[in-house]
């Protein structure tokens, strides 16, 4: 089982305007807390990719891929996990980036394939934001090249988005095949994804019972290679008791409500077709990629209790949320980790 954490590039998950963590999205924010969450004990970071702020696109938004270059050359053993839109940028220049970031981290770089579901990004860009099962047709036959080309293989590739023409990237992985993948969504196109180039699938924040069927579903279907692993988002509220803990979900739930307007704009900008969106919908809930829907708020023993329960299920990474970030990142790894590991 390993802990992870959500690297703050667009500032706070469950509510922009909280007196008690005030809006920072800068790198030298986010280089203070992953140093720090390595300190004390999280294995993992994942730094989501957006060039313009996803919430509001006023505030501030720390790149992705040149911080993860950073973070890799300022860390010793936390995995770097970087989110990617296959849209962004050409397969052969990402595989290059990845394999160049593996090498300064010296084997603990990750990357995260999603297919985007904010609109305005592409859009306004110039790209353009094609329609749900498009994008995943697209990030298949992207992942199809930057796989072998991650491996170190000589690729010949010939499909409907890329010819790729006797391609090799040098030097190597010298640590491993290549750096792990990621994948993310929860549609049909999503998990067949994962099943057949994933490495480990990561699961929104949902009922653990939701997350049993997802975790069911796509765990049997057939692939190459290894068994998947599965990863899940969560937003944590823990404290002494549950009392505690509820009080302080309303306190962050009715700061929420202040950011309403904000939250139209981004449901008009999200793809309706995002099974995301749909399955957030569903549950009130503090932080983002399902947030608190997890269930993980309640007492120290409650919160241990219920990861044991998704670890069950087949969950062996939590990608962890909290707010204020740094200090609840604190009483989790102090209260609750030790707690996880008893059980």
């Amino acid at each position: 089982m390993r802990f992870g954490i959500w690297a703050l590039v667009h500032g706070s998950r469950g509510a922009l305007r909280d007196p008690e963590e005030p809006y920072d999205a800068s790198w030298e924010r986010n280089l203070a807390l992953v140093q720090e969450a390595e300190r004390l004990g999280y294995d993992s970071t994942l730094v989501a990719q957006h060039t313009i702020n996803p919430h509001h696109a006023p505030n501030d938004q720390l790149e992705a891929w040149t911080s993860s270059a950073a973070l890799a050359a300022a860390t010793n053993r936390i995995e770097i996990i970087t989110a990617i839109k296959p849209y962004l940028y050409h397969p052969v220049v990402l595989a290059k980036m990845a394999l160049q970031i593996e090498h300064i981290s010296r084997g603990r770089f990750a990357i995260n394939l999603v297919n985007a579901w904010n609109r305005p990004e592409l859009e306004k860009a110039g790209i353009g934001f094609a329609e749900h099962d498009e994008r995943y047709n697209y990030g298949r036959e992207w992942i199809s090249v930057v796989e072998p080309l991650m491996r170190g293989e000589t690729l010949t590739f010939r499909g409907k988005y890329f010819n790729v023409n006797d391609y090799t990237l040098r030097p190597a992985d010298p640590y491993r095949a290549r750096p792990r993948i990621y994948v993310g969504g929860e549609s049909e196109p999503a998990r067949s994804l994962v099943a057949d180039h994933g490495d480990v699938w990561f699961i929104n924040g949902q009922p653990l019972g939701d997350v049993r069927a997802l975790i069911d579903d796509v765990a049997s279907r057939p692939r190459p290679g290894s068994p998947l692993n599965f990863g899940l988002s969560a937003f944590v509220i823990a404290r002494e008791t549950d009392a505690e803990a509820q009080t302080a979900l309303l306190r962050l739930s009715e700061l929420a409500k202040l950011d309403a307007p904000i939250r139209a704009v981004q449901r008009a900008n999200t793809d309706p077709d995002s099974v995301m969106a749909q399955t957030m919908s569903k549950t009130p809930r503090v932080g983002s990629n399902g947030g608190t829907a997890a269930g993980l708020v309640g007492s120290y023993d409650q919160v241990a209790e219920r990861i044991r329960q998704f670890a069950e299920a087949g969950i062996e990474l939590f990608m962890l949320q909290f707010q204020p970030f740094e200090a609840e990142m604190r009483r989790f790894a102090a209260e609750v980790m030790p707690r996880v590991r008893r059980l």
